[in-house]
């Protein structure tokens, strides 16, 4: 393969000098040391070829490509519209559709212009912010009546200088009213904007020719899937963290969300996890190494900001964070210190604990085994270690414990398993089957292999339901689908995260590509991608899965299905499950944490329907003051359920505050986990009584 890529390569640089004759007067000389090399060029040729090649799909590099790959590139540039003019995008439109043609050709100019002309327009933009500022804060007019369109993704691009300069004005004013509003003083606010601004300024001065190409191939690259990707010399050192996001030193999974980088989920047992101060779609606004100077870090790219983050084992960072639980327009951040370490493996291996319920009037005793990630210790393994530690010989210790407690059955829970080993995904399932398929993974070419249980025999037989939230992902749809598909379990929870591709990395001659190669699928033929595992019984989401999840990223691969592995039993759930249904609708209508979850996700996607915000003071103190008393209310009705004291007012954590332990909780207080048994139960009655008539 890499001798047939590198001979397609110099035949096409062969005719590229021709076709390098875009550029036009009136691009910023500035930037004009932005160009793209020799070994940028050949790279790109040869990522045209891998996805050509060996993508999953090998969709053709066409004209209908070339107009994803151009609004992608746009929306990575300025995904606000708050930089380009409409002239900018009437020049560029030309171009629509022969990215495809200039990609083939190893032709990057028409990349490297854009992001000049970006380079122009953003530098011409924070100039612009820092005259106001210099003005004064305290000048601004909060009196008046005006209003910030925020939510830009559709709106039009601005006609001329002064319509960008009105939208500018505005955001000046928006950012100064949410600090204000935050607590801080004209005299702070405008040090922290113009410092802000400044340091914008100043990264732009840094720009790379690498940070151009990075950003452009990846335009190209996403456009075929969000998990294909481009990564530098640089970041390929990295590409852990740069591709799963995944940050070394204190276990959260970030994304960039606009101007800001955001957690979607933490890593169990990770250092950020143990602190209980961060949650899934708090935004990071600021870093800082132990007690030095905080860095300001919105506008920053996310792979600037996990440099940040990173550092030696033992070390302390400082995050500034805007908390998920703020109203929308609620800027009070808290800054939270962790101390980097590593993940330890035992700290995240399976635990087992009993839930006791008293139900129909008896008392019942059900086994709990929380899986916070599919493990396998391969150093040790391969040391020939005969203890080495895994997920499938935790997990079957833990039940020959709960079996010996006689325990009325299982509950696994894999609430926030983000996946891990494959291996393990199938041995674990192997626990609970006869022997069989487990999952199938089918390639770019068609070819399907089967992954089976070759193990005779269930080793735990019993009553079983698996626990599952949007952040199950990956291995864990693998094993909750595998356990759905053989009607060995109920699936109980939330929709999963429907992470159903495989990737890999290929080398090039400049950093590397990670592509997608094949697809999951389950033995019932279904694809995990997108979809995920639709439980049987659906809990309240705990997070916006229009937000967080495979179907929200862009270019997200569909779901399909291929050929069932197996043909199952006749389902043992399906005559009940709408007698099930009924009764955990009824039981958990009035539950306060059930209410509470349904509540404030109502909340939550209410506010974020709103697309302006007020610029008048009092109207957005009168906004922020009726959200944060509708946030009291929700919080207070789930206390007084709860037989506990109500608030006054909604708690903020603040720097000062110092990180408690929190109680452990028992698997009976946790809402989730208790109905989750008290359905398994229901069946059990159910399906006894139907036996004895």
């Amino acid at each position: 393969m890499k001798r047939t890529l590198a001979c397609t390569v110099f035949t096409l640089l062969f005719g590229l000098q021709a076709s390098l004759a875009l550029a036009k007067p009136g691009d910023a000389p500035k930037w004009d040391y932005l160009q793209p090399d020799r070994e940028q060029v050949i790279a790109s040729l040869n990522v045209v070829e891998l996805l050509k090649r060996h993508h999953y799909n090998k969709p053709p590099l066409n004209d209908a490509r070339s107009a994803k790959i151009f609004d992608s590139y746009i929306e990575m540039l300025d995904p606000a519209r708050s930089y380009f003019l409409a002239s900018d995008l009437a020049e560029f439109n030309r171009w629509r559709t022969e990215f495809d043609d200039f990609l083939k050709r190893g032709n990057l100019e028409p990349g490297f212009l854009i992001y000049k002309r970006h380079l122009e327009r953003l530098e011409d933009r924070l100039n612009y912010a820092l005259g106001l500022l210099q003005q004064g804060v305290d000048k601004i007019d909060f009196t008046v009546d005006e209003t910030l369109l925020v939510d830009r993704e559709k709106a039009a691009w601005a006609k001329d200088r002064a319509e960008l300069d009105d939208l500018w004005r505005k955001r000046v004013k928006d950012e100064v009213l949410r600090l204000k509003i935050a607590g801080k003083e004209p005299k702070a606010i405008q040090e922290l904007l113009t410092k802000r601004y400044k340091n914008q300024l100043a990264r732009l001065e840094q720009t790379r020719g690498e940070d151009v190409f990075q950003t452009y191939i990846n335009a190209f690259a996403q456009s075929y899937d969000p998990h294909t990707q481009y990564l530098s010399p640089d970041n390929a050192e990295n590409f852990d963290i740069n591709m799963s996001l995944s940050l070394e030193g204190i276990g959260a999974v970030l994304q960039s969300d606009n101007e800001h980088v955001k957690i979607v989920r933490l890593v169990p047992a990770g250092p950020a996890e143990k602190s209980k101060q961060l949650a899934p779609a708090d935004k990071i606004i600021g870093v800082a190494q132990s007690d030095d100077e905080m860095v300001d870090v919105i506008g920053w790219r996310l792979d600037e900001v996990v440099k940040l983050i990173r550092g030696p084992k033992g070390s302390v960072v400082r995050l500034e964070v805007i908390p998920a639980s703020n109203a929308p327009n609620d800027q009070t951040s808290k800054i939270v210190a962790i101390t980097r370490e590593a993940v330890k493996l035992e700290e995240q291996a399976a635990k087992k604990s009993v839930l006791n319920l008293e139900h129909q009037g008896q008392q019942f005793k059900l086994g709990v085994i929380e899986i916070p990630a599919f493990y396998l210790d391969f150093k040790a393994l391969r040391a020939g270690d005969q203890n080495y530690k895994s997920t499938t010989r935790d997990v079957k210790k833990l039940l020959t414990e709960l079996q010996q407690e006689k325990v009325d059955g299982v509950v696994i829970d894999l609430r926030n398993n983000g996946g891990g080993s494959l291996q393990e995904a199938t041995e674990l399932t192997g626990l609970f089957i006869d022997q069989g398929p487990t999952v199938l993974v089918r390639n770019a070419d068609g070819r399907v292999d089967v992954l089976a249980d070759e193990n005779v025999g269930a080793f735990y037989k019993g009553p079983l339901a698996v626990l599952v939230n949007r952040l199950s992902a990956s291995a864990s749809e693998i094993f909750a689908g595998a356990m759905q598909d053989y009607h060995r379990a109920l699936i109980l929870g939330g929709q999963t995260f429907g992470k159903g591709t495989v990737q890999t990395i290929q080398p090039l001659n400049h950093g590397e590509l990670k592509l997608t190669l094949a697809k999951f699928y389950r033995v019932s033929g279904q694809s995990t991608q997108h979809q995920g595992v639709i439980p049987d019984i659906s809990y309240p989401a705990d997070v916006d899965t229009k937000e967080i999840g495979e179907s929200a990223l862009p270019e997200a691969m569909p779901w399909d299905s291929i050929r069932a592995a197996i043909n199952p039993d006749m389902n043992p759930f399906k005559p009940f499950l709408a007698e099930l249904k009924a009764r955990h609708e009824a039981r958990t209508e009035q539950n306060p944490d059930f209410v509470f979850t349904r509540d404030r996700l109502a909340l939550t996607q209410e506010l974020m329907h709103e697309t302006t915000v007020s610029l008048n003071e009092s109207k957005r103190r009168a906004q922020q003051a009726a959200i944060e008393k509708r946030q009291l209310s929700l919080e207070n009705a789930l206390r007084q359920a709860k037989g506990e004291e109500p608030l006054a007012k909604l708690e903020k954590d603040d720097e000062t505050s110092t990180p408690h332990e929190p109680e452990k909780l028992k698997p009976e207080d946790d809402a989730y986990l208790a109905e989750s048994g008290r359905i398994l139960l229901d069946y059990l009655g159910l399906d006894s009584a139907m036996a004895q008539h």
